[in-house]
């Protein structure tokens, strides 16, 4: 317990060490467990000896402390009770820790284990028993595939450390705990493999997560702000997912991985922007087929972003662009609109954002079918009613479901919202304006660090020799080398090559 609160903190300060008498510790512990009804104080007598168990009903195996700790403690013939007798000759639990401390003892309780204390001794026994309600192993919902496993991360970390333990089976796989939230005292692990990963990126990990300070660590955001580069960028600096075996991947080439107990989510360090717009499907069919996804997902984010910009800038600006017949049909369909065309793009943009908002928001089994059928009743109502025109209506849903093509969410929601500024742009300079938007975006890019990896690596620093997995997904037998923008260490896959 590195952080408490002042009126706990000054209460373990005065009683660092428990004193010997059982009355004494108990009277101690009920001070500072006071108002805590869950909290169990359960007194056992025998043979003359007096001694307390002590745990947290609901986070303790209540099975388990009958049969293993309370039954044989009553069944004993010993004349003596000291803790280390217990241990060895009487308890049956072999997770067992000697706490010398009020913090320890409290850091004991709070992550759901049995205390024990005796009236002659200043220690106490931890018996790990720990029991909590967790939700089975299931698909992922946010990085769904067709091909691949069906297997995702729970909110249970050593659950989580166990499904990426069974992909990496090695002891150079490095699991090292730390701690965090002055009230939550939320368990975080760093994963690495040594002897890949980077040991200034491992250390660079550890020292920005000392530096958070907060009451609790409820979800990935709390960290994932804490420790990127450049907080005020719309864009992720963080890797977050769902899926073992991305993040078995990513340990593998060289990258730290971050476990969060309480989220079903990993977050996974450094990153780059086409390390997020790939996914774990791509390396799960034939590299062709990959390929030409990849390339698909490519093209259709280019059309997210500046779709309605376009549109908007060569209506505008630039009729002489568009051929004559389609620029008849358009004026056609625009000439009871009281809108310019900024205003029509801008009024449809908003609508299907807040449609795509409510689908989520909305239970399950009504979402999918509000958000559908609200953007049919809607766009359709709109072109009746003379409030936009049927070419920009299709604009808008061709951009809304290239945006959907992003596997990554975290980065979605940011491509969803800056397609807004570079529309305004594209209203007051034309194509020159959408110029200008794609430029400073693209400069933008090219000045994020993802704990000092360039994010538009390996394009920008440009390295012909990793591209190849960026723009195409070569057959997995040549990609025998790992990543240089993420480790210099070991970089051969394999033995060969």
């Amino acid at each position: 317990m590195k952080k408490t609160d002042i009126h706990l903190k000054n209460l373990v300060k005065m009683n660092k060490n428990l004193p010997l008498p059982l009355d004494d510790k108990t009277r101690i512990l009920k001070e500072i467990y006071q108002n805590c009804d869950d909290v169990i104080f359960h007194p056992i007598s025998s043979n003359n000896a007096s001694l307390l168990l002590l745990y947290i009903s609901g986070l303790t195996d209540d099975t388990k402390i009958d049969e293993n700790i309370i039954s044989p403690l009553l069944k004993t013939d010993l004349l003596h009770f000291e803790l280390d007798v217990i241990l060895t000759h009487v308890t049956n639990v072999s997770n067992t820790k000697i706490l010398k401390s009020t913090l320890e003892i409290i850091d004991e309780l709070s992550d759901g284990n049995a205390v024990l204390f005796n009236d002659t001794e200043n220690t106490a026994i931890s018996f790990r028993i720990s029991k909590y309600e967790k939700r089975s192993i299931e698909e992922p919902q946010a990085e769904s595939v067709v091909v691949g496993s069906r297997e995702g991360f729970i909110e249970s970390i050593g659950t989580n450390l166990s499904m990426v333990r069974r992909k990496i089976k090695t002891p150079s796989l490095k699991m090292m705990q730390s701690e965090s939230g002055t009230y939550s005292h939320t368990s975080i692990f760093i994963s690495y493999i040594e002897g890949i990963a980077k040991p200034e990126i491992v250390e660079e990990v550890k020292k920005r997560l000392k530096t958070i300070d907060v009451d609790a660590i409820l979800s990935t955001a709390t960290i994932e702000e804490a420790i990127e580069d450049t907080w005020y960028s719309p864009f992720p600096q963080v890797q977050s997912t769902e899926r073992p075996e991305v993040v078995a991947a990513g340990l593998l080439e060289g990258r730290v991985a971050i476990f969060i107990d309480g989220t079903p989510f990993v977050l996974i360090v450094p990153v780059t922007i086409f390390t997020l717009m790939q996914s774990p499907e791509d390396y799960n069919e034939r590299f062709i087929n990959g390929t030409l996804v990849r390339w698909i997902r490519y093209v259709f984010i280019i059309v997210a972003l500046l779709a309605p910009s376009a549109y908007v800038a060569i209506l505008t600006f630039h009729q002489e662009m568009i051929p004559t017949t389609l620029l008849l049909r358009i004026a056609q369909s625009r000439e009871e609109i009281p809108f310019p065309a900024f205003l029509e793009a801008l009024l449809m943009q908003v609508i299907f954002e807040v449609l795509r908002e409510a689908g989520i928001r909305l239970p399950k089994q009504m979402g999918s079918t509000v958000s559908i059928v609200g953007t049919l009743v809607v766009g359709q109502a709109a072109i009746q009613a003379g409030l936009v025109s049927a070419p920009m209506v299709m604009i808008v849903a061709i951009t809304g479901i290239s945006s959907f093509l992003l596997p990554q969410y975290s980065i979605s929601v940011a491509l969803r919202w800056i397609p807004f500024p570079i529309m305004i742009l594209s209203a007051m300079m034309g194509l020159v304006g959408m110029m200008l938007g794609v430029i400073l975006l693209v400069s933008h890019l090219c000045i994020l660090r993802s704990f000092g990896v360039p994010y538009m690596a390996p394009l920008a620093p440009n390295d012909p020799s990793l591209l190849r997995d960026v723009f195409i997904r070569v057959p997995l037998k040549f990609m025998k080398k790992r990543p240089s923008i993420y480790t210099s260490y070991n970089l051969k896959r394999r033995k060969e090559g």
